[in-house]
């Protein structure tokens, strides 16, 4: 089957944070980064480890007959688990107690105490188990959002989306593939909100999906001890290959203000963006109101003119709007393409 390009995500080794800030944060790409000390986790985090000192804590998790969960079309059920219970299930490939099926998956995105309104934070929902995770001093305290625990079966797939904030994706135990998407993809993602509709990326639909391939996939594995910098706006897709325990870390890197005060996940988007959606929608119904030649006119208008305030000039070559999709439109951008390779 023909596919999209595949590139590898670039590795760096022993990066410090000024390293980082210099070499890796500008260019607002996805870095693999090795050798940094996250702590005693990496020998301390068993599953009889976990389960001893995250106790009886009641945890909400997702459970699926299936390994590929589906967020769009929730193929999958919130059940509350012990924690200790939790792990144990999640690191069994049959389980004797189980909710759906004997081979069921689980995974655990944990939660802030108030869940409508408080980020996760490990050292207040784990603070045993936080003490033993360093995280890296890349960005100031203050930007701090949130740490997320992140635990799954052997096998379990996670939906292609995208997150508003940086993040660093810390594998503490197993090995999980990460595959990624550029912003500049978004139109052959095929997107429903903050998701991507194909969830079977490495064997897609192209019937119903036929410009997935023109998507660059970014690629790498993540061994314990590693961690993935994975820029705002990024979509990703990870697959464990094992049964495996991480560490999410958001930051802002907007001024505060920027992002939704009620979003306790980090997955809103900016306040502006939400904004111009909302008035894209208004504008929309408007020119519904014309007959259907004005409303493609006015339409191409609309286009020509976030073509030219909004698109940097690589994502219109990436999205094919350089005259060649049917507008006759060209980019009026007098910005230079960044060369990413």
């Amino acid at each position: 089957m023909e596919f999209q390009e595949k590139v590898p995500v670039s590795v760096f080794t022993e990066v410090d944070k000024d390293a980082f800030l210099r070499d890796i944060y500008p260019e607002r790409r996805p870095a693999l980064l090795r050798g940094l000390n996250l702590g005693p986790c990496l020998e301390k985090w068993t599953v009889e480890y976990l389960g001893q000192k995250g106790g009886d804590k009641e945890v909400k998790v997702h459970v699926a007959a299936v390994p590929q969960m589906d967020f769009l079309r929730k193929n999958f059920a919130y059940k509350t688990l012990p924690f200790r219970e939790f792990v144990k299930r999640a690191s069994e490939k049959k389980h004797p107690d189980f909710f759906l099926c004997e081979d069921e998956s689980y995974y655990l995105r944990s939660l802030g105490e108030d869940v409508r309104k408080e980020p996760a934070n490990l050292s207040k929902q784990f603070p045993v188990l936080a003490q033993d995770f360093h995280i890296p001093p890349f960005f100031a305290p203050d930007q701090f959002f949130s740490s997320v625990f992140r635990i799954s079966s052997c096998g379990l797939q996670l939906w292609t989306h995208y997150d508003v904030m940086d993040n660093l994706l810390a594998q503490v135990t197993g090995r999980k593939r990460v595959v990624l998407f550029s912003p500049q993809d978004a139109l052959h993602l095929y997107l429903s909100g903050d998701k991507s509709e194909v969830l079977d990326v490495d064997s897609p639909d192209l019937n119903q999906f036929p410009d997935f391939v023109k998507a660059r996939r970014y690629e790498c594995v993540l061994e314990p001890g590693d961690l993935l910098f994975i820029p705002a706006l990024w979509f990703h897709n990870t697959l464990a290959l094992q049964f495996g325990v991480g560490v999410n870390v958001f930051w802002r890197h907007l001024a505060a203000d920027s992002y939704d005060r009620r979003d306790p996940y980090g997955n809103k988007d900016p306040a502006a963006a939400a904004r111009a959606l909302q008035g894209l929608e208004r504008a929309l119904l408007a020119l519904d109101e014309l007959p259907d030649d004005y409303r493609d006119f006015y339409g191409r208008r609309m286009i020509q003119r976030i073509q030219r305030r909004a698109l940097c000039r690589a994502a219109l070559n990436t999205a094919g709007w350089g005259g060649s999709d049917g507008t006759g439109l060209t980019s009026q951008s007098s910005k230079p393409e960044k060369k990413w390779d």
